[in-house]
């Protein structure tokens, strides 16, 4: 295919990811422009010099581009950062949810404001490293897991939507992380042995309550009432933005077993403990679901073309509850209003409302939600 006519505009985090991927980008015949995205704001940036959203990275990422011999910009979104991504963050804690930055940031910014940018550069896709492979069939696009299971980040594109999707490019997804390392040094890119961060881009340390603190301060936090599931009373605490589901550290001690907390109600500020069993759950309520159609695809699936046409009508499929999990059978029931409930066909541990429910048939995203909060377990 001859794609020298093809402009792509690639999201450079300074990383070896973003790097190798704008290699393979020009070794396909793209005609490829590097872009960074600054996007803190001033009073963070002493904080931020390891962070892909740092100033070192942007220095990293200009050194890659100018020895793949690309160009390069930065695009200033601090003002759309801290509205989309860091307010959302914080208003979810507030709200006694989890959130996920890295789902909004990809949806709302990466695949999202960045297409402005893109077109006023004639470009034709936005490319970014993640390991996930987004397959064009023609007028759609259909998202599967990337074949390094370890590093897979299909999770995080699920919100995309079809626009989106099809105006993106993922080249990474077939491959290893060690192959793409392999091929940095190769390069003598001298990001090929940086290490991946672990954290959210923006939080320092990973201690998002000394965050919260610093972005809401103290008078914004929603003290309360710490109660056990049999509705008895506990002890005070200093916020319920200070809290998540399957939290064990920083709960008041004196119980003979080891406590955990299993709910959150920000309507009474309430912090709910348990023991382990407590934290079980086998069915939940997702929101805001996002269907991906995947007709045609003629490899044996079993799940529906386009889950979101049959209202009520279930079917069977895998749930990841978060990032890092396994993913759980469960039978899926579309409804009304952009929901949909999850019965797991095993119990797990710790859904958390907030997080992203995303639901897969094999490899193929067919969709995912935000997980809603149950009825409280201990009534006000």
């Amino acid at each position: 295919m001859n794609r020298s006519r093809q402009r792509v505009l690639l999201g450079m985090s300074g990383g070896v990811d973003s790097s190798v991927a704008g290699y393979l980008l020009r070794e396909q015949g793209y005609d490829v422009i590097g872009n960074t995205m600054k996007v803190w704001p001033q009073d963070c940036i002493s904080r931020a010099e390891d962070k892909c959203c740092g100033p070192q990275a942007v220095a990293d990422a200009r050194s890659v581009a100018h020895a793949l011999g690309i160009p390069h910009y930065v695009v200033d979104e601090a003002d759309q950062f801290e509205r989309v991504v860091i307010d959302y963050f914080a208003s979810e804690y507030q709200a006694g949810r989890t959130p996920n930055p890295c789902v909004m940031c990809n949806e709302k910014l990466k695949f999202g404001n960045l297409w402005s940018k893109a077109k006023a550069l004639g470009c034709d896709y936005i490319a970014t490293g993640h390991y996930a492979i987004i397959e064009h069939h023609g007028d759609r696009a259909v998202l599967r897991k990337g074949v390094d299971s370890r590093k897979d980040q299909s999770y995080f594109l699920f919100s995309l939507r079809q626009a989106q999707l099809r105006r993106a490019l993922t080249p990474l997804g077939t491959m290893t992380k060690p192959e793409i390392r392999k091929i940095a040094r190769s390069l003598g890119l001298k990001v090929a042995d940086k290490i991946d961060s672990q954290e959210i881009c923006f939080v320092p340390g990973n201690d998002y309550k000394a965050f919260l603190r610093s972005h809401l301060g103290e008078d914004e936090f929603h003290r309360g009432e710490i109660y056990d599931v049999d509705g008895n009373f506990v002890g005070e605490h200093d916020g319920i933005e200070l809290f998540t589901i399957g939290q064990r550290k920083g709960l008041p001690g004196g119980s003979p077993r080891p406590r955990y907390v299993v709910d959150l109600d920000p309507a009474t500020n309430r912090v709910v403990v348990g023991e382990a069993d407590d934290l079980v759950c086998d069915e939940f309520e997702i929101d805001r679901v996002n269907w991906h159609p995947v007709a045609g695809l003629g490899d044996g699936r079993q799940a529906p073309t386009n889950p979101g046409d049959d209202v009520g009508r279930s079917f069977e499929a895998t749930v990841k509850i978060r990032y890092n999990h396994p993913g759980a059978g469960a039978t899926v029931t579309p409804l009304d209003d952009d929901r949909a409930r999850v019965r797991l066909h095993e119990a797990q541990r710790a859904v958390t409302p907030g997080q992203a429910a995303v639901i897969y048939d094999g490899d193929v995203v067919l969709g995912g939600g935000w997980i809603c909060r149950r009825e409280a377990l201990v009534p006000a």
